[in-house]
């Protein structure tokens, strides 16, 4: 029987721990926090999105780079989780928008204690509060407070960098960077971005939200809500153009996405009705007969002038595509997840690290994306059983 050591607690660790064959290792994961699963359970404080319930090809779609996520998603899909909880005891719902959460009546801890309690079914060990402090020249594995372990085989899972309070405080990088491996610097992804407001305009309207809106970028698009804060837009919607935004504010200082207010009416519709109109103020057509609320009435009165108000057809094409300007991504460890990491080139089609043999990573340590919405869940999720599934078939000798 081989040694198996998975270090990290996160969601990948878990599954890789829930799916190993433990007649052909014997396992041990570690974590540098007192219990698994922090940032598992920091992600349910809104609600345990889980996954996303849409055909396989559509959800592959919604990860970058997905051809590199593609067939970890195919060997575990989105369904195969679903059935999994159930199995467990853990039953799900599709929520209107299709994402997916535990019942109503399952806290995110008893579905993270129901998942542990499945994996110690199988005589795993947890070695808890013990942090990885990289490898001694005999290339053993360290860690604070203990003798040097020798693995055959080791699966790291230690997150990216944010959320530090949870242990994914990216440290990690810099005894990977020693080996030679190239690990991209860490970005804010699924996080808030900058808008220099007005002083009035956010004393009014800090806190507000902006419902049913869509937002485009670069030719690309995304349906749903925003917030406005004190530092600028938060939700869904811009969550989900984070990563190119991101991208677009490394050589530029600023990025100008366009806001749709009304993404279920066209252009040729708004100035029919503004047309129709027996109102003759502009705000009042705005309201009444578009129904736009004070809230969205004003953010383009913020990006726009008084002129543009005199003239329908220029205000038609504004409430479909309101200039707004970002200037800086909020701060990394505010952001739900992060870009960068560990370069996809460093791994096999396996996972497996190319320049340290027997050395397997998943999860957020690598340099891909996901929206919010359950998609990164379940990418750590699909990885961690694609590397059982792998570690399973290869006989070690």
């Amino acid at each position: 029987m081989k040694n198996l050591t998975i270090i990290g607690g996160g969601p990948a660790a878990l599954m890789l721990a829930a799916q190993i064959d433990t007649q052909q290792f014997k396992v041990t994961l570690y974590d540098q926090k007192k219990a698994v699963g922090r940032k598992f359970l920091v992600a349910g404080e809104g609600g345990l999105n889980l996954t996303f319930k849409s055909p396989l090809e559509e959800l592959i779609d919604k990860y970058s780079p997905n051809k590199f996520m593609a067939p970890f998603l195919r060997a575990f899909t989105n369904d195969d989780l679903i059935n999994w909880l159930n199995s467990l005891g853990i039953g799900t719902f599709v929520g209107s928008s299709n994402r997916v959460f535990p019942q109503p009546e399952l806290k995110p801890i008893e579905v993270l204690n129901k998942i542990v309690a499945h994996i110690k079914t199988k005589h795993i060990k947890f070695e808890l509060n013990k942090k990885w402090t990289g490898w001694n020249t005999e290339g053993e594995l360290c860690f604070e407070g203990l003798e040097p372990i020798k693995s055959d085989v080791v699966v790291f899972a230690l997150g990216g960098s944010s959320w530090k309070v949870t242990g994914s405080d990216g440290k990690w990088s810099e005894i990977f960077e020693k080996q030679g491996i190239d690990v991209q610097p860490f970005r804010a992804a699924n996080c808030a971005f900058e808008v220099n407001w007005n002083k009035e305009f956010i004393s009014t309207h800090e806190g507000k939200p902006l419902k049913n809106i869509a937002l485009s970028f670069d030719n690309y698009s995304a349906k749903g809500e925003l917030v406005i804060s004190k530092f600028g837009l938060e939700g869904n919607a811009i969550y989900a153009l984070s990563e190119k935004i991101q991208n677009q504010l490394l050589p530029q200082k600023t990025v100008t996405i366009q806001l749709d207010l009304k993404p279920t009416m066209t252009v040729e519709q708004i100035i029919t009705a503004y047309e129709k109109s027996n109102k003759s103020k502009a705000t009042d057509i705005l309201r009444k007969d578009l129904n736009l609320d004070r809230t969205a009435i004003s953010i383009l009165k913020h990006f726009t002038d008084k002129d543009l108000f005199l003239n329908p057809d220029l205000l038609a094409k504004t409430i479909k595509a309101v200039p707004v300007v970002l200037h800086s991504a909020d701060e990394l460890d505010r952001a739900i997840s992060t870009l960068g990491g560990i370069n996809l080139n460093e791994v096999d089609s396996n996972l497996q690290v190319k320049k340290i043999p027997n050395t397997y990573l998943m999860g957020e340590m690598l340099n891909w994306y996901a929206p919010t919405g359950g998609y990164l869940l379940q990418g750590c999720f699909s990885m961690g059983f694609a590397i059982a599934q792998h570690l399973n078939e290869v006989k070690y000798i």
